[in-house]
């Protein structure tokens, strides 16, 4: 079988990451932007956002599966030539997030009460903490449209589209941070009202953008909305694929929040360590940018070459980006690392907050390279659609390693947030080592899509 020369390769990844490399960064300065706003308002603002920040990847779960579903389909079935398969898995992609965006606001709005208080979120900050929920909740519609949206056009290689959504999302989520959270060009000053709503805006924005260049594309069209009985044959690949990667985002965003609630629950300076943990997390999430966009041109490379019938050559072009991964996040750990104390200092300008931030970034970079390992080989497992594999690892890691020993160390033998942090490292080289066995070891690619062929439909 004919492979791909190295050069060739090493360009093509470059040219399907460097956009989404981009995308990640202005993701990234969303973040970064509501929690350095929030901390000039009130640590406590800080700490409540942090908090519903983190909870609402729990709300998108199915969205997030339905998009690492539909790369995986959508991908393979294009580089298998199947086009029509591929439109019309867009279409269902597209249907299943509207359903679900709906869903779990009218699901979630009654017992946002209850919610906070599963938490254990501290009581000076649950009040807070239930009215960021609320418009959080609101905001779930145009966030499942805009996920699913992005996912549709990386799985066809348009990563610019993406892009100019994440860039216009930023500017507006920016503008009103600043304009309306602190009260900037004479606009009035709502604090945390600003903040939430801020959002609210800008992702509504986002996604009417992608629906924009969905139509102009020529891709949203009613052609795509297959009937019943192409749904009913090709739904299980999707559904085959989704779940697993669905319950894994459950798995790992439920250990975050009892992470957050352990934490929230220590014997010393508990609130001060939920916000040092918030702080630290967004600068922490710039090493991630090229985790995430690797991770994504990974799912897309690999479910390409599946559906073109080249496994072993999915193999490889997954091995090569981690090669590369691993070099690049080596230097830019380095440089933030130069840089640290003031950065940590900007986002959390109260002394105790930026101490506990420190301390949390320390032991985090410590773990950026098995981080990135997991993230990596993940989307590659993703894109050939063995997210079971990806459940597996994640689920140990997070459940049999991080929250047991962050209970141990943090509440029983050193009684600080400091155990916590240390738990984070050990169950990420935990993850790391489980998901480079299976994709060196184990054969994943009989996930994929051409091996599950049925008849014209798939």
């Amino acid at each position: 079988m004919q492979t791909e020369p190295a050069q060739n390769t090493t360009r093509l990844i470059w040219s399907l990451s460097w956009p989404q490399i981009l995308m990640m960064l202005f993701h990234f300065l969303i973040g970064f932007v509501d929690v350095w706003v929030a901390g000039q308002i009130d640590y406590r603002v800080q700490a409540a956002l942090g908090i519903i920040t983190q909870s609402l990847f729990f709300f998108l779960v199915i969205a997030t599966a339905v998009a690492g579903g539909g790369v995986a389909a959508i991908s393979q079935s294009l580089g298998a030539g199947r086009i029509l398969r591929a439109e019309r898995y867009i279409g269902l992609c597209l249907a299943t997030a509207a359903v679900f965006g709906l869903a779990f606001p009218l699901a979630g709005l009654p017992a946002k009460g209850l919610f906070v208080r599963l938490l254990q979120v501290p009581q000076d900050i649950a009040p807070l903490t239930e009215y960021v929920l609320e418009v959080f909740l609101f905001t779930l519609p145009p966030y499942y449209m805009l996920i699913v949206q992005n996912a549709v056009f990386r799985a066809r290689r348009q990563v610019l589209v993406p892009l100019y959504a994440m860039i216009l999302v930023t500017a507006v989520n920016t503008l009103g941070d600043l304009g309306l959270g602190l009260g900037l060009w004479g606009l009035p000053r709502l604090g945390i009202k600003g903040l939430v709503w801020s959002t609210f805006f800008s992702i509504c924005l986002g996604a009417a953008f992608g629906l924009f260049m969905l139509r102009r594309e020529g891709v949203l069209r009613r052609q795509i909305f297959a009937p019943w009985r192409w749904v009913r044959c090709a739904y299980p690949y999707l559904f085959k694929v989704a779940w697993p990667a669905g319950l894994m985002q459950v798995v790992w965003h439920s250990g975050y929040l009892v992470l957050f609630a352990i934490t929230a629950s220590l014997p010393q300076d508990s609130v001060l360590a939920l916000a040092g943990m918030a702080a630290g997390a967004r600068v922490e999430s710039i090493l991630f940018l090229p985790a995430f966009a690797l991770n994504l041109t990974a799912s897309i490379l690999v479910g390409h070459f599946l559906g073109a019938g080249k496994p072993e050559e999915a193999r490889r072009v997954g091995l090569r980006i981690l090669g590369i991964g691993l070099a690049g996040i080596a230097v830019v750990t380095l440089l933030l690392w130069t840089v640290l104390d003031p950065v940590a200092g900007f986002i959390a300008p109260n002394p105790a907050v930026k101490a506990h931030a420190l301390e949390y970034l320390t032991w985090n970079m410590l773990a950026i390279p098995f981080t990135l390992t997991t993230m990596i080989l993940a989307g590659a497992l993703g894109g050939a659609g063995a997210t079971l594999y990806n459940l597996l690892g994640m689920g140990l890691g997070t459940w049999l390693v991080r929250l047991p020993l962050a209970f141990i160390l943090g509440h029983l033998v050193l009684g600080r947030a400091t155990g916590v942090w240390i738990s984070m490292l050990a169950s990420q080289a935990c993850q790391a080592a489980i998901l480079y066995y299976i994709f060196t070891r184990k054969d994943w690619q009989r996930f994929a899509m051409y091996k599950t062929r049925n008849g014209s439909i798939l």
